[in-house]
């Protein structure tokens, strides 16, 4: 994906005003927003691309609920966002999960990744969708991950001229496969049903294309070197070896809270987190905006998530900074210059 953020920024302990727990579009544009407020900002994401479940799941499909775009494709939605986020320099820790979040008693709050990133801050903005997403394993390709094998599609260019291998049967293994099919060699889709979890029209898409679609079938087995050059597919008439250079597993993913659930902050419906007008969270100096926000007459789009953000960043401005004021004009009036 043009633009995206592929590997961690920092490796060592990071300071700033403001921490946005969860890299997709919210978060993205509460990076922006704090930026815009004179805030130094973090994102964390424990997914190694940001753009969270757009990158993860629909990079390539059109949305046409974002205020003015009669459609854009969600990796153009989160390209765009990138972009506007990087006018601020945010800090990006991706590929890390947040696991504890502690104060120090002169109020900083500290969040420690799972693999020891400590994070000191002000304020804490949680956008994390419906959770911490982690894909479904291809249990035969346990061993190729990074060699081959990928759960998403950061660049179609990368996957010029080779033979891809597209595993699952939802939106995102459609999507792929529709993707690459001009760009790739050969485009194999291998479904272990009959029946597509997938949207009728990109099935029908699918079955138009020249992507060849293997169903009641599983990939059993890969095989190489240095990397994948093969696969073992098992279906109903025994086992085909395939040449494959790429195996995209879009197998789906798990989401859940995670370590967020013991942070002290009240929890709804095993998956939501109550705020009030502010965006804030029984918690102290932690705010939340997007899917994860629950109250009174949600609705759960990603353009409510963009004023939930801006919500929550003015608030925590104020916070962070008592005597700024809560509405900071409007950027048209004057843009702040980065640092």
């Amino acid at each position: 994906m043009s633009g995206a953020v592929t590997s961690s920024a920092v490796t060592n302990d990071v300071e700033r005003d403001l921490l946005v727990i969860g890299a997709g579009p919210v978060g993205l544009y509460a990076a922006y927003y704090a930026g815009f407020r004179g805030l130094s900002t973090a994102v964390i994401d424990s997914l190694p691309e940001a753009g969270g479940q757009v990158t993860a799941m629909y990079p390539e499909k059109p949305i046409y609920d974002i205020a003015g775009f009669p459609q854009v494709k969600g990796r153009d939605l989160v390209a765009g966002l990138l972009e506007q986020a990087r006018r601020f320099d945010p800090t990006f820790v991706l590929g890390e999960r947040a696991q504890s979040l502690v104060r120090d008693a002169d109020g900083t709050i500290i969040v420690t990744t799972a693999s020891g990133t400590r994070i000191r801050c002000r304020a804490v903005i949680i956008s994390g969708g419906i959770g911490t997403f982690t894909p479904r394993p291809l249990p035969a390709g346990d061993d190729w991950l990074g060699r081959g094998l990928s759960y998403f599609v950061p660049s179609l260019e990368a996957h010029a001229g080779q033979d891809v291998v597209v595993v699952g049967g939802g939106d995102s293994a459609c999507d792929w496969a529709l993707s690459l099919e001009p760009i790739a060699r050969s485009v194999m889709l291998v479904h272990r049903r009959t029946a597509f979890r997938a949207h009728a029209h990109s099935v029908a898409q699918l079955m138009a294309s020249t992507v060849e679609v293997v169903t009641e079938a599983q990939v059993t087995a890969v095989h190489g070197g240095e990397r994948v050059e093969h696969v073992e597919i098992t279906g109903v008439d025994g086992v085909a070896v395939h040449p494959a250079q790429a195996v995209i597993a879009a197998l789906g993913f798990t989401a859940n809270l995670g370590p967020i659930r013991q942070w002290g902050i009240e929890v709804t419906g095993n998956r939501y987190l109550p705020v009030g007008t502010t965006m804030s969270t029984n918690v102290p100096g932690v705010f939340a905006a997007g899917d994860i926000t629950d109250y009174p007459g949600k609705v759960r789009l990603i353009s409510v998530g963009f004023g939930e953000a801006a919500t929550a960043v003015n608030n925590a401005a104020v916070l962070i900074n008592p005597g700024e004021q809560l509405f900071p004009g409007h950027s048209t009036d004057a843009v702040p210059t980065p640092a």
